[in-house]
């Protein structure tokens, strides 16, 4: 089954998240460790859009902003530098123990100190995401949607925020927009909810065009049989990965493209990376190779964002795969989670690789 992108639409790509902020120490310190800290706009689907956003594509993001926020501002503001068009409701913040952006504090790592992320999304505005705050036929009818990406940490973020995915890919199916899911497992989003949250993803899998994640995400949101997960090395399973994705194509006949991304750490600075798609029964793979990493965080991120603009730009399919590596490699050189190309040519540099100076 071929991918058929719609013809007639505003946005190449539409993306329904719940923003946040990302505190990073400075200069690879951990964040007990310094008073001086990098503030940044975030969400991993957000991260997934800004490959399309910053090579010229048209993108929109849903998601719900506490009203008054000078945070809320802040994330307004990013999302216009990163040339994303964005909608949602103004949520009152209800004083100060209500609603509120998610705020994400996490170090980059060094050498052998690996990173360490928290987490503090109490009150979340997010959480409360809800189809009736947009107007899915303007949107996905009226202006159009080549693709919608969803991501399975928005999925499972609430019972709302779990409604809220799952009725836009229902609407997005009936419409002709093609769906992106990102499977994202979070086992502590998961806990206590797991039935329901199999139910519903299997749901939207079942209903998704392009299908992504990595070999726990496939068993442990899907079911899917495949490889131990935390092996020694990567390159010894990959027959199992490939089996692992077979399965997953019986199980959902209508994905056209599978995709799993493959990593192994070195060092915090260090990992090799590759990937492997499926597409039409046909396997296209980047093997193994060396990258130098500033912050991995997005790094997953930048290679669905390139994934999708590889395929929305309309390039043959062997060449997906390349596009999309080399856009993960790209966003673990930047100290944002998100990666800022500033065209196609410095992506294609980094799969050919070509470092040298370009003057």
């Amino acid at each position: 089954m071929s991918l058929e992108l719609r013809k007639e639409f505003k946005y190449s790509l539409v993306v329904p998240t719940s923003m946040g902020v990302r505190i990073t120490p400075i200069n690879g310190q951990p964040v007990q460790s310094t008073n001086m800290f990098q503030m940044q706009a975030t969400s991993a689907e957000s991260n997934v859009a800004s490959i399309s956003s910053y090579l010229g594509l048209p993108v929109k993001v849903l998601t719900n902003f506490v009203k008054d926020s000078p945070i809320a501002a802040f994330i307004k503001a990013d999302l216009r530098a990163r040339h994303m068009e964005y909608e949602g409701p103004e949520v009152f913040q209800g004083g100060p123990w209500g609603y509120r952006h998610q705020f994400n504090i996490a170090d980059s790592g060094f050498g052998l100190r690996g990173p360490r992320v928290q987490n503090d999304r109490a009150g979340e505005v997010g959480r409360i995401l809800n189809v009736m705050d947009f107007d899915l036929e303007r949107i996905f009818v009226k202006e159009g949607v080549q693709i919608v990406h969803l991501s399975g940490l928005i999925a499972a973020l609430s019972p709302e925020a779990s409604d809220f995915c799952l009725e836009i890919a229902r609407f997005a199916k009936k419409n002709g927009t093609l769906i992106s899911f990102d499977l994202n497992h979070r086992a502590t989003f998961w806990k206590g909810r797991e039935k329901e949250l199999r139910e519903t993803f299997t749901e939207i899998a079942s209903l998704s065009d392009i299908l992504i994640g990595n070999e726990e995400d496939y068993q442990l949101c899907l079911g899917v049989e495949g490889p131990a997960a935390g092996g020694e090395n990567i390159e010894d399973t990959i027959e199992a990965f490939k089996g692992m994705i077979l399965n997953a194509s019986k199980a959902f006949p209508n994905v056209s493209v599978f995709a799993n991304t493959l990593r192994e750490v070195i060092s915090a600075n260090e990992h090799l990376w590759g990937a492997i798609v499926y597409e039409n029964k046909t396997w296209h793979e980047a093997p193994l190779r060396t990258i130098n990493v500033i912050d991995r965080i997005g790094g997953g991120d930048g290679f669905v964002g390139g994934l999708l603009y590889s395929i929305l730009s309309g390039m043959d399919s062997e060449k997906w795969i390349k596009f999309a590596w080399a856009s993960g490699a790209l966003a673990t050189t930047f100290l944002t989670d998100y990666a800022q190309p500033a065209d196609e040519d410095v992506i294609w540099s980094i799969w050919e690789g070509n470092a040298r100076v370009k003057r």
